[in-house]
C-alpha cells in the first residue's frame, strides 16, 4: 500500500518581489529538500503580505491537514506563532535564536557574535565610522546583530551608525543615502542584495569602493563574487542550515524531545569591497 505524501509548510511574510531578488530562501530550501525528499517528504511554501495573513495560513493548514509540520521564520521575542503552532498541535522548527522558541526545535547562528566578527574585522583595518544598514528591527535576529555590533564598536571606540532596512534592494539603497550623508568609511549589512545596492549608490556617486568606503555583506551568495568590486562578506553556509532544519523536521514529526541544532560557525571572508 503507497504511503500518503507528507508535506512541510513555509510561510514567508515577505514581498514576493524581494523573495525573487533574495538567494537566502533559495538556498535554503535547496537544503531542506536534499533532507525531506528522500524521506518521501515535499515542501509547500506560501508568500503572504503580514503575519495576521501568516497565522491564518497556519489555521487554515492546520483545519484542513495540509500539512505534518512547518518551519517558522523571522521570530520576534515573544512571538505569538509559537503558542499558536502548539495550539494547533502543528510540528515545528524555527529558524532563530532558541530564546525566542520554549518547547520547540531551533535551528541557530550566533548573529551577535558574527556581527562582532564583522565590526572586528572593518576596526582592524581603520575604520572609525562605520555604518550598519540591518534588517527589520521587530526581527529577533536583527535585535541579536546590532547588539553584537555595538558591544564591539564599544569596546573598539568606533562610531556605528545605524539604518533599518527589508532586505530589498531599494531598501538598500535608502538607506546608503541615509548613511553616507554622515561620512562612514565603511558600511556592512545584512543581506547580500542591501550591499549590492549600496555598491550601485556609491558607483553613481563616483564613490571608490574600497579607497573611500568599503562594503561588507552577510550570507555570502553569488551575488557577492559576481559583484564589481566582489564583495567581502560574513559567510554562512545555508544550504547545510537547510539540512539541519530537515533533519529537525523530521524528529519533530516522529515525536522526539525538541533540540537546539547549531549551524556551523560563520566566517569572514574577505574580498576587493575592503580595504
Amino acid at each position: 500500500m503507497t504511503q500518503p505524501q507528507r508535506r512541510v509548510g513555509l510561510v514567508l511574510a515577505r514581498a514576493s518581489r524581494v523573495l525573487g531578488e533574495e538567494p537566502y530562501y533559495h538556498e535554503f530550501l535547496e537544503g531542506l529538500e536534499r533532507v525531506l525528499t528522500p524521506a518521501g517528504v515535499s515542501v509547500l511554501v506560501q508568500v503572504v503580505t503580514d503575519r495576521e495573513a501568516e497565522s491564518a495560513v497556519y489555521e487554515r493548514w492546520a483545519a484542513q491537514r495540509l500539512v505534518d509540520g512547518v518551519v517558522l521564520v523571522d521570530l520576534a521575542p515573544d512571538d505569538a506563532r509559537v503558542a499558536l503552532v502548539g495550539r494547533l498541535e502543528l510540528p515545528a522548527v524555527v529558524l532563530g535564536a532558541p530564546s525566542t522558541a520554549p518547547g520547540l526545535a531551533t535551528v541557530w547562528t550566533d548573529d551577535a557574535g558574527f556581527a562582532q566578527e564583522a565590526v572586528r574585522f572593518l576596526a582592524d583595518r581603520g575604520h572609525e565610522v562605520i555604518g550598519h544598514i540591518s534588517g527589520p528591527l521587530t526581527f529577533a535576529h536583527t535585535q541579536l546583530r546590532q547588539m553584537g555590533a555595538e558591544t564591539e564598536a564599544a569596546v573598539r571606540g568606533v562610531a556605528l551608525l545605524r539604518a533599518e532596512g527589508d532586505y530589498s534592494y531599494e531598501s538598500g539603497r535608502a538607506a546608503a543615502v541615509h548613511l553616507l550623508a554622515q561620512n562612514p568609511t565603511a558600511i556592512m549589512c545584512d543581506n547580500d542584495l542591501m550591499a549590492l545596492a549600496v555598491l550601485d549608490e556609491l558607483r553613481e556617486r563616483a564613490v571608490d569602493v574600497p579607497g573611500d568606503v568599503s562594503v561588507v555583506a552577510w550570507d555570502d551568495s553569488a551575488l557577492c563574487q559576481l559583484a564589481t568590486p566582489p564583495l567581502s562578506a560574513m559567510s554562512h553556509d545555508v544550504g547545510r542550515i537547510g539540512e539541519l532544519a530537515g533533519g529537525a523536521l523530521l524528529d519533530a514529526m516522529a515525536g522526539r524531545p525538541p533540540e537546539v541544532y547549531e549551524a556551523p560557525a560563520a566566517h569572514l571572508v574577505a574580498r576587493a569591497s575592503t580595504s
